[in-house]
C-alpha cells in the first residue's frame, strides 16, 4: 500500500488479526469499507493458533449447567481433569464464578441453547461463503467428528445427548466399539462407543486459514499494523484508538482482540465480566495421518485433530488471568489422554506444546453487536472454546449491523450490556 493511501482516514479499525477479527475485517472490506486492522502481535498467533481447528458446531450447551456445577469437585481434585483454579486467583474470580454458577438455572441454560444453536447452525455456510469469496476453499474440509466414550455404562449418556441433539437438528450416529474400528483404526480398542457427526468440518491448519485472509485483505488493499490498541474513546465523530505508536481517527471500530478486549470496553463504560482462560494444545508434527477426522473425548475433554501440520491434540482449562505462564503440568496431562485414546502412542513423548488464553464469558455466549450509547463501537469477542466455528458468522453479523442491514438472527443473547444488571 502506498504511503498517501495509507495515511488516509480508515473507515473502520478492527482491533485484533486473529480469526474473528481478520474474518470481520475481510467482510467489511468486501462491503467497500477501507479497513484498517491493528493488533499487538503477529496475525493469528493468539487463541487462533492453538485451537483445535475443527467446526463444533454440536456444542450447543452452555458450560455452566446444573450437572457442570455437580461434577465441578471432582473435577477439580482429579490430576488429570480438564479443569484448575489457581488458589491466588480465587479472589479476583469469585465475582465471574458467582455469575457462572447464576448461569447454570434451567431458563438460562435454555436460552443459552438456542442462541449458540442459532449461531453454529449457520457456521459453516458462512465459512464456506467467506472462503470462496477469496479462493481458499479447500481449506474447510468435511471430515466428520466422532465423540468417543470408553466406559460401557455412559452408554445411555450417549444416547441422551443423541437425542438432544436431534432436537436442535444435529445429525448423530451412534457407534459401538467394532464400528468405531472400523471407522478408525487409528483409535484404542478401549473406545466402547461413539456418536458420529457426518456433517461436520475441520480446516486444514487455522494457523494457516488466517494467513490466507491476510493474504487476501492485503492484496485488496487493507492495511495491517503491528500495534497495542492502549486506550479507545467515542464521540459523534467517530472514535480515537491510542496505540503505543499513534493516535487514529476513524468513523468506527470492531474491537475483536479476545481475551484483552475487556479493557477496551471498560474505557467504554461497559463492565463485562471477561477472563481469560489459559488453554493448551499439544502437536505431534509426524502423526497427521494417525486419525481419519476429529476426535473427541467425552470423559477426557480433550479433542485430537489431524491437520497439515501433525495432530493437534486440544484441552485443558486454567481460570487464573492472562499472566499465567506455561504449566509442564498441563502438557502432562495432555500427553497421558491422548496416549490412552490413540491406538500408536509414538511421537507423543515428543510432542510440542503450547499455551494461549481464551476470551470466556460466565454464560458461554460471545459479546457480538454495537456498543448501546455508541453505535459506532461493534463487539466481536468471547467466543471461548468456538471463535474458529463462530469466525464467519460472526464477521457477517457485524457487517449486516455496520452496514444498517436486520441480521437474520437475534442478536439479543449477545449484546454488550447483558451483564450490567445482573
Amino acid at each position: 500500500m502506498s504511503a498517501s493511501a495509507s495515511s488516509l482516514r480508515p473507515d473502520v479499525v478492527v482491533v485484533g488479526a486473529g480469526l474473528i477479527g481478520m474474518t470481520s475485517a475481510l467482510k467489511l472490506q468486501q462491503e467497500g469499507l477501507r479497513v484498517l486492522v491493528i493488533d499487538r502481535d503477529e496475525p493469528g498467533k493468539g487463541a487462533s493458533f492453538g485451537n483445535a481447528g475443527y467446526l463444533a458446531t454440536e456444542l450447543v450447551t452452555p458450560l455452566s449447567t446444573p450437572d457442570t456445577l455437580r461434577r465441578a469437585p471432582k473435577l477439580l481434585l482429579d490430576p488429570h481433569g480438564p479443569l484448575v483454579l489457581p488458589p491466588r486467583y480465587l479472589v479476583a474470580l469469585m465475582p465471574w464464578l458467582w455469575r457462572f454458577t447464576m448461569a447454570a438455572r434451567k431458563k438460562h441454560v435454555s436460552h443459552g441453547q438456542r442462541a449458540l444453536a442459532a449461531l453454529n447452525a449457520r457456521a459453516v455456510a458462512a465459512w464456506q461463503r467467506c472462503l470462496d469469496s477469496i479462493g481458499a476453499r479447500e481449506e474447510l474440509i468435511a471430515s466428520g467428528y466422532l465423540m468417543v466414550w470408553e466406559r460401557p455404562s455412559a452408554l445411555g449418556q450417549a444416547r441422551q445427548h443423541q437425542a438432544q441433539l436431534n432436537a436442535y437438528g444435529i445429525d448423530a450416529e451412534l457407534l459401538d466399539a467394532d464400528a468405531v474400528q472400523a471407522r478408525d483404526s487409528g483409535l484404542s480398542r478401549n473406545i466402547h462407543h461413539a456418536l458420529l457427526f457426518p456433517d461436520a468440518h475441520q480446516v486444514s491448519d487455522p494457523y494457516r486459514v488466517v494467513q490466507r485472509l491476510v493474504e487476501a485483505f492485503r492484496r485488496a488493499g487493507g492495511e495491517l499494523a503491528r500495534e497495542s490498541a492502549e486506550r479507545i474513546s467515542a464521540s459523534h465523530e467517530g472514535v480515537t484508538i491510542t496505540t503505543d505508536h499513534r493516535h487514529i481517527e476513524a468513523s468506527r471500530v470492531v474491537i475483536a482482540t479476545g481475551a484483552w478486549s475487556r479493557r477496551l470496553a471498560e474505557q467504554l463504560d461497559l463492565k463485562i465480566p471477561l477472563e481469560g482462560e489459559s488453554g493448551h494444545h499439544l502437536t505431534l508434527a509426524d502423526q497427521a495421518g494417525a486419525l481419519r477426522q476429529p476426535v473427541g473425548s467425552a470423559e477426557r475433554n480433550i479433542v485430537m485433530t489431524p491437520m497439515r501440520c501433525g495432530l493437534r491434540a486440544v484441552g485443558f482449562s486454567e481460570l487464573g488471568g492472562l499472566a499465567l505462564k506455561p504449566n509442564p503440568k498441563r502438557s502432562r496431562t495432555l500427553k497421558h489422554h491422548v496416549s490412552a485414546l490413540l491406538s500408536n502412542d509414538s511421537g507423543v513423548a515428543q510432542a510440542s506444546d503450547w499455551m494461549g488464553f481464551r476470551p470466556t464469558l460466565p454464560d458461554s455466549l460471545p459479546v457480538i453487536g454495537s456498543h448501546p450509547r455508541h453505535p459506532q463501537v461493534q463487539f466481536a469477542f468471547g467466543h471461548q472454546h468456538l471463535g474458529l466455528t463462530q469466525a464467519a458468522i460472526t464477521a457477517e453479523l457485524v457487517a449486516d449491523q455496520m452496514m444498517g442491514r436486520a441480521p437474520d438472527i437475534d442478536l439479543t443473547p449477545f449484546r454488550a450490556d447483558r451483564f450490567e444488571h445482573v
